[in-house]
C-alpha cells in the first residue's frame, strides 16, 4: 500500500471548555470523517480534533486503524524526510501537533515553557508536565474568535490601576505608585534598558495579583463585578460584558483580574491568525480555531481552571511581553510553489517546527496544484466539498469534505479540486529550510 497520500483519522478530547454536541465544529468534524465511530451525544463537550503523533493521541490510518506513530517508526524517512529527520533527533514523531479547538467557555490563563524550563519541569514534575518539549503555537480563527494575547500596553494598565479600587486595593498604594511613576510608556525599544524596567515592573504587579490569599479572592472579585453594574462608566462597555462573562464562565476566580484587567482582549475575524511564542500568556475565550504548535502538551496554568496551578512557574517563565493587541496577529504571506484556481494563504511564524498553509477555492471545479514540499504535512478540510490527489495520478483522487483529514509525505505534489462554491483546506508542515 502506498502512504504518500492518504487518509487519517483524528482523536477527540472532550474537555469541559468544548462546545457542546452538534454546535461543535469537533463534534462536526469527526462524525463526518467517521460516523461509524463518532456518533454525536447532544449532551457532551467536544473540544479538540487532535491531528499527529503525540504519544497521547496518535491520529490513525481511516483505513486500516495503524497508529500513524507506528507507520512513521517503521519508515520513517519516507515519512519525515531525512532533513527533518537530522533536525529533530526522532524517527517517530512530526514535530508539529495540529488541532481544531470549538470553545464555547473560557480556558484557563497560561503559557507553556520554552525548551530549557520543559526538560527541567518533565524531569521534575511528569505527571503535570508530560513531556521534554517547547510548545510555541498558532491560532488561525475558523469563526469569530475571541481571546486573551499578551499583557495589556502599560499605559492602559497604568489607567485601570488609577481608576478600579478593587485592582488599586489589591496591587496595594505602594506598587501602583511605584508602577504609575516608573513606567517608560511611548516607543520603547525591545531589550533595552527602559524595556527591562518596564517588564520588570509589570512582573512585580502580576504577582501581587497571582498571590492575593485565597481568603481574600472572593470579596475582591465579587466586589468588582458588583461595579460593572453600579459604575460601568469606569470600564467602558467591552471590559464591563468581558468581566460579566467571565464571571460566568468562573465565578470569583483570579482570572477577573489577571485576564480581564491586564491582558489584551484580542477578537480574530476568519483567516485571521495569531502566534504565541514559548512563555507567552494568553487563554482562549470562545470560537472555533485551527491551531498548530510543536508537538508537546506541557502547559503552565494560573486562572479560570480547576486543574493543577503553577502560580510560581507561571510568574518566573514569561515573557511580560506588552504590545498593543494588533501586533500581536499574524499577517500571512504570499506562497510562491502553488498555481491555478483560487489562493493561498501562508502562516510562517519565526520557528522551525510547522508552518501553515491555507489554500481557498471560491468557484465549482476549481484547481490548485502544489509543489512537493520538503517534510511531512497534514490537511484538513474545514469547508466545502472536492477532491486531492497526487499530481498526475487519478487512482489516488480521495473525497474530501469537511472534517476529512489527510497525510502527506515529503516531495508529494498535489492537486485540490473544488465541488462547491467555497473549498477551504488548511495544512499545517514542516520543512527546515522554508
Amino acid at each position: 500500500m502506498s502512504y504518500r497520500l492518504f487518509q487519517i483519522d483524528a482523536g477527540v478530547q472532550n474537555y469541559e471548555w468544548g462546545n457542546v454536541g452538534s454546535k461543535s465544529v469537533v463534534a462536526q468534524f469527526a462524525h463526518n470523517s467517521t460516523p461509524s465511530k463518532v456518533e454525536i451525544d447532544p449532551s457532551l463537550p467536544y473540544a479538540e480534533l487532535w491531528m499527529g503523533t503525540h504519544q497521547s493521541m496518535a491520529s490513525v490510518d481511516h483505513k486500516t486503524g495503524t497508529s500513524l506513530r507506528d507507520l512513521v517508526e517503521k519508515r520513517p524517512e519516507e515519512f519525515l524526510g531525512a532533513q527533518v529527520i537530522n533536525k529533530f533527533r526522532s524517527t517517530r514523531e512530526i514535530p508539529f501537533l495540529l488541532k481544531v479547538l470549538s470553545i464555547g467557555k473560557v480556558l484557563s490563563i497560561q503559557a507553556h515553557p520554552d525548551k530549557e524550563l520543559a526538560q527541567k519541569l518533565h524531569f521534575r514534575d511528569p505527571k503535570n508536565y508530560p513531556d521534554d518539549n517547547h510548545k510555541p503555537e498558532m491560532a488561525l480563527a475558523v469563526t469569530e474568535f475571541e481571546g486573551f494575547c499578551g499583557f495589556k500596553p502599560l499605559e492602559e494598565l497604568d489607567s485601570l490601576l488609577q481608576k478600579i479600587p478593587e485592582f488599586r486595593e489589591i496591587v496595594g498604594e505602594e506598587l501602583v505608585h511605584l508602577f504609575h511613576e516608573n513606567i517608560f510608556i511611548g516607543k520603547v525599544k525591545m531589550d533595552f534598558q527602559e524595556d527591562h524596567k518596564n517588564r520588570k515592573l509589570l512582573q512585580q504587579v502580576f504577582l501581587k495579583v497571582m498571590n492575593l490569599p485565597d481568603s481574600k479572592v472572593y470579596m475582591s472579585t465579587k466586589s468588582l463585578v458588583k461595579r460593572t453594574y453600579d459604575e460601568p462608566e469606569l470600564f467602558g462597555h467591552d471590559l464591563c460584558k468581558l468581566i460579566q462573562k467571565m464571571q460566568n464562565d468562573f465565578p470569583y476566580d483570579i482570572g477577573l483580574f489577571c485576564g480581564c484587567l491586564m491582558l489584551n482582549h484580542c477578537i480574530l475575524q476568519p483567516g485571521e491568525a495569531m502566534f504565541l511564542q514559548a512563555r507567552d500568556i494568553h487563554a482562549y475565550i470562545r470560537g472555533d480555531i485551527v491551531e498548530c504548535m510543536a508537538a508537546s502538551d506541557n502547559v503552565v496554568r494560573a486562572g479560570f481552571t480547576p486543574k493543577f496551578k503553577d502560580v510560581k512557574v507561571l510568574v518566573d517563565m514569561l515573557t511580560y511581553s506588552y504590545e498593543d493587541v494588533e501586533m500581536q496577529k499574524m499577517r500571512p504571506e504570499i506562497f510562491t510553489r502553488s498555481h491555478g484556481n483560487g489562493y493561498d494563504n501562508l502562516y510562517d511564524p519565526p520557528i522551525e517546527e510547522f508552518a501553515v498553509l491555507q489554500t481557498i477555492l471560491n468557484e465549482k471545479n476549481g484547481r490548485r496544484e502544489v509543489e512537493g514540499l520538503q517534510g511531512p504535512s497534514i490537511l484538513i478540510v474545514t469547508k466545502g466539498e472536492g477532491t486531492i490527489q497526487i499530481q498526475d495520478e487519478n487512482d489516488s483522487k480521495l473525497k474530501c469534505k469537511p472534517g476529512f483529514i489527510f497525510f502527506i509525505q515529503p516531495e508529494v505534489k498535489i492537486q485540490l479540486i473544488s465541488s462547491s462554491d467555497d473549498f477551504v483546506t488548511y495544512r499545517a508542515f514542516c520543512e527546515v529550510n522554508h
